[in-house]
């Protein structure tokens, strides 16, 4: 039987391929500024916002949009995870995210959603001052702004490097390119692969939710008053 993949195969739509592309410029973006402090911290924080968009959007495009990015298509699964481990499972078997991949994604959106909600109540009494701080207590204030500042961005800085480290040994050592396919949409898969929907109608849908995810995130910003 032939071993060798037979034709492109639309794997990410348009929309996951920007919104992840955004996010990666968004964070690094964010870790610079917030380093810098002083005059950075107002970009600082817009990018906070972006990304706090971005990420609602990801959020309800992992339930409508194309096949592949789907949270269904890559459900956390232990079993998976120890045979992928053992180099049990083809790259046929998981066209998008492998089990290794399914948790990089889910780790992702939990620890940047917990940064950027931890910004919105934090206060560090200098350079910035979140939106949402005026709401809960100044206790609260502290625990956000400690977490904000310190355990959440070195686990975000940590994730990032995890995840370059990860593209480069798939390229040096399993000879697989994870940027070309998060660039162009396709994989060269078998005939027989489930493609993504990604035209125009669902591109419209997407920025319907991104509109929405926005339109969210805005007021949830506005709750504290500014």
């Amino acid at each position: 039987m032939p071993t060798e993949p037979s034709r492109p195969v639309r794997i990410w739509d348009l929309p996951t391929r920007i919104c992840h592309w955004c996010l990666a410029l968004l964070v690094v973006g964010m870790v610079v500024t917030g380093r810098v402090g002083g005059e950075a911290m107002p970009w600082h924080a817009r990018m906070g916002y972006c990304v706090g968009s971005l990420l609602l959007f990801r959020l309800a495009w992992g339930f409508v949009g194309g096949h592949w990015s789907r949270f269904a298509a890559f459900r956390l699964s232990p079993p998976a995870i120890a045979a992928y481990w053992r180099g049990a499972l083809s790259l046929q078997s998981s066209p998008g995210h492998n089990p290794l991949g399914a948790v990089a994604v889910y780790a992702f959106l939990i620890f940047l959603l917990a940064q950027v909600g931890t910004g919105l109540f934090s206060d560090d009494r200098a350079d910035f001052s979140g939106p949402l701080s005026v709401l809960v207590s100044n206790r609260a204030v502290r625990l956000f702004t400690g977490y904000h500042k310190n355990i959440g961005q070195w686990i975000v800085i940590g994730l990032v490097l995890l995840h370059v480290g990860a593209i480069a040994f798939y390229r040096l050592r399993k000879r697989q390119d994870l940027i070309g396919p998060m660039l162009h949409g396709d994989k060269h898969l078998p005939p027989a692969t489930r493609a993504s929907r990604d035209d125009a109608r669902s591109r419209l849908g997407a920025l319907v939710v991104l509109g929405m995810s926005s339109a969210a995130m805005a007021w949830l910003v506005s709750l504290g008053g500014g």
